[in-house]
């Protein structure tokens, strides 16, 4: 279906086309008739007609039970949340002045929210006379992603943004 959510679904008399591209309740195609003519078929299966193509030339409706219809719509959408996997972005913040222990923790840290399938957005943060040396100070971020090389891939390369200077980690596939 396209991005149509349930309640925006024409069924029985508020399906007003000309014509309508009918398909029986199971799945066999009956053509192309007029609503009227439609409308009636689904009357007399004691059904209802569901415009479910609302896009299409001609639209297409469907003879089925609107209320089971209804059902296994919300159903099929709820699945499709269930499987979806938002990725989030997680910081890192660094010092130019750093100790390797502390840098080691933070490695642990990324290490985790990558393996949970997060984005990581490692920042090293200058301040003071440390804008002076930023330069020098970038083999802290080459290092921290050459320490994930295993699990982790460079997204973007280490860009200087204001007062820091930043590099995205993504999961390795």
């Amino acid at each position: 279906m396209e991005d149509k959510t349930i309640s925006d679904l024409f069924i029985n008399e508020q399906i007003r086309d000309k014509e309508v591209r009918v398909i029986g309740e199971d799945g066999e195609q009956l053509g192309i008739m007029s609503a009227k003519e439609a409308l009636k078929l689904a009357e007399e299966a004691g059904v209802d007609l569901v415009k479910i193509a609302p896009t299409a030339k001609p639209p297409v409706c469907k003879i089925v039970d609107y209320g089971k219809f209804k059902y296994e719509q919300t159903r099929k959408e709820k699945e499709a949340k269930k499987k979806q996997k938002v990725v989030e972005i997680k910081e890192i913040r660094l010092s130019p002045n750093i100790d390797t222990n502390d840098l080691n923790t933070k490695i642990n840290a990324a290490k985790k929210f990558i393996s949970k399938g997060d984005r990581v957005k490692v920042t090293l943060r200058f301040r003071g006379r440390e804008m002076a040396h930023m330069n020098t100070s970038k083999h802290i971020l080459d290092d921290f992603a050459q320490a994930l090389a295993d699990v982790a891939v460079v997204d973007k390369a280490p860009k200087v943004e204001g007062r820091s200077m930043t590099m995205f980690l993504a999961e390795k596939r």
